[in-house]
């Protein structure tokens, strides 16, 4: 399920929990197809942020496994640059000697 459907999802809860009668208004009765539709949609919603959840701990994972990956190329950029520094010493001090 992408952001948009979720969304949509979420606007068509919204807006029927809004059209539920209020306490002082007659309350329908458990077996009618309202109560049935608000039932649904409440599973679908759960559904929804499940998904949503583990997307979020998917997207913390691969964050995290980024940043590992992103410090270990650097300690190797470093460790390259520093043997090319090394190296471009010492043909600079053969070449003065």
């Amino acid at each position: 399920m992408d952001e948009n459907t979720f969304q949509r999802k979420m606007a068509d809860l919204i807006e029927r929990i809004r059209d539920i009668p209020s306490k002082d208004q007659s309350q329908p009765s458990e077996n009618t197809s309202g109560s049935k539709d608000l039932r649904l949609s409440v599973e679908e919603l759960q559904e929804s942020l499940d998904y949503l959840r583990l997307s979020v701990k998917y997207l913390v994972f691969d964050l995290e496994a980024t940043r590992r990956e992103n410090a270990y190329l650097r300690r190797l950029v470093e460790q390259s640059n520093q043997r090319r520094n090394e190296e471009c010493d010492r043909d600079a001090e053969d070449h003065f000697e």
